[in-house]
């Protein structure tokens, strides 16, 4: 399966360049760069049903389970390129033109610069703001408008390019677009729609062999890029990505994907179920939504996959200083290194290890700009040599598990960008990649057993998943 979202092509701009980046987690390179899928197995159910319609056909274990409320999620694409203009919206002689919103750019200014009249511009705002906030534009989002021919040089005071805006539409996401066109017979008045998109909700699962890394082992049978992401981070906790994957090891992830009417990944949804084969062992995490309302992934016991602390407190890092007796970068002798050094590109988004309160967030000795989170059970974080830190991070604030509180910087004695992190049991560093940390939500009573039908649940989807019927049906897009 193509793991690439389907971008409609518009009429003046005939292609995109494919955007090329780097993401690693736990010590995976990530290139985000849509690779067609080449070997191993994946499979998408076909038989199953969008949240919204109904299919004799499917399998009543797996409507029941697409029908959880804990299966729903939204997604949008900035940026993402409009459809092309309706024909009603178009006469021959009509001007389109493609404009993109950069930062600083007021919808205005973009309609004005594209050859508008301000009172054009007005009244195409005007409208907008009855389906859609012109607030809610945002930088890299296309927009395309339509212009009348122009008006001759002697009609008018000042000559123009173009004649009145007719239209401007706009796709702010995969399930939505939005147009704005004059009245049939008007020139000056407009009126705003709104277009759903339908999207059809099926369940993909996919299988491989790690040769040689999760990552490349996941591209290789098409897993979505954001799915694989969330893969990682539900294991995060427990695995170490640079040391414990072997070749011969394994996985298995099933996910939500919504194709679009062209039968076109549009979107994915959650990871449903995820499964790491290590060393013969059977790592296996079903997601569940307790009576607590914090969706986590769970083992097959109904022990939280998530730990108190994150081992990792950075996302595309990588380890450059064990904890230990070290001979220091700076200094020039051996010194204690009391934490751990992560490696990244700076400005890189640094998340609070786990849920606490700041302690400290200013600037302090040769650390640079640090952060110190006391978090319960005895223990703290520390984060130092940020190049600043995330709005509002100040003493006495409370954070949660993942939320950014600064970003990467070289502040302090440093000799590059990086994060010093370390972890403080009862006022003492220990080591963050050794220390055992306190267990998540260990489901009790009411809850387990909710769990333990849950569970059942989504292994007789899987179950009929794995079937000839459901492995023909496999999408190739």
């Amino acid at each position: 399966m193509n793991n690439r979202f389907h971008t409609p092509t518009f009429m003046v701009k005939a292609a995109l360049g494919a955007s090329l980046s780097i993401l690693t987690l736990g010590g995976i390179y990530i290139w985000l760069s849509g690779s067609t899928p080449i070997e191993g197995e994946a499979e998408v159910a076909t038989n199953t049903s969008a949240p919204t319609t109904e299919n004799a056909e499917a399998s009543p274990e797996i409507i029941a389970t697409l029908k959880t409320d804990h299966m729903t999620s939204e997604y949008v694409a900035v940026g993402a390129v409009p459809t092309e203009i309706a024909p009603e919206l178009l006469i021959p002689s009509d001007i389109e033109k493609l404009v993109t919103v950069s930062s600083g750019d007021t919808l205005m200014s973009l309609l004005v610069t594209a050859g508008a009249t301000r009172s054009e511009a007005h009244g195409a705002i005007t409208a907008l703001s009855d389906v859609y906030s012109p607030r809610k534009i945002r930088p890299g989002l296309d927009i395309a408008l339509t212009f009348a021919p122009p008006i001759a040089a002697e009609e008018i005071e000042t000559a123009r390019d173009v004649g009145p805006l007719r239209a401007m539409q706009f796709q702010p996401s995969v399930e939505r677009i939005v147009k704005v066109s004059t009245t049939e017979g008007e020139t000056s008045k407009y009126i705003a729609e709104e277009i759903q998109r339908p999207l059809t909700m099926r369940v993909g699962r996919s299988t491989n062999e790690i040769t040689s890394s999760l990552y490349l082992a996941a591209t290789n049978v098409g897993v979505p890029n954001d799915i694989m992401i969330k893969l990682i981070r539900a294991y995060s906790f427990d695995v170490d990505f640079q040391r414990e994957i072997q070749k011969g090891d394994s996985f298995e992830v099933v996910y939500e994907a919504y194709y679009d009417e062209d039968n076109n990944l549009a979107r994915t949804g959650e990871m449903i179920y995820g499964n790491l084969t290590l060393s013969g062992d059977d790592l296996q995490l079903y997601r569940y939504t307790p009576s607590s309302g914090f969706t986590d992934y769970f083992n097959e016991k109904g022990q939280s996959a998530k730990k108190a602390l994150m081992r990792t407190p950075v996302d595309g890092a990588r380890l450059s200083s064990r904890f230990g007796k070290r001979k220091h970068p700076v200094l020039g002798y051996n010194k204690v290194h009391k934490g751990v050094d992560f490696a990244a590109p700076r400005g890189t988004p640094i998340y609070a290890a786990g849920d606490g309160v700041i302690v400290r967030a200013n600037r302090f000795s040769s650390f640079g700009n640090y952060v110190k989170i006391r978090h319960h059970s005895g223990y703290e974080t520390a984060y130092a040599h940020l190049k600043g830190f995330a709005k509002g991070m100040k003493k006495s604030k409370r954070v949660r598990q993942g939320q950014v509180i600064g970003y990467i910087g070289t502040t302090g004695r440093s000799t590059g960008p990086h994060l010093h992190y370390e972890v403080l049991f009862n006022g003492r560093q220990v080591n963050p990649l050794g220390v055992k940390l306190p267990a998540g939500e260990k489901l009790k009573s009411a809850d387990l057993k909710k769990f333990k039908v849950e569970k059942q649940k989504i292994d007789s989807m899987m179950n009929e998943l794995k079937k000839p019927a459901a492995i023909a049906g496999l999408q190739t897009n």
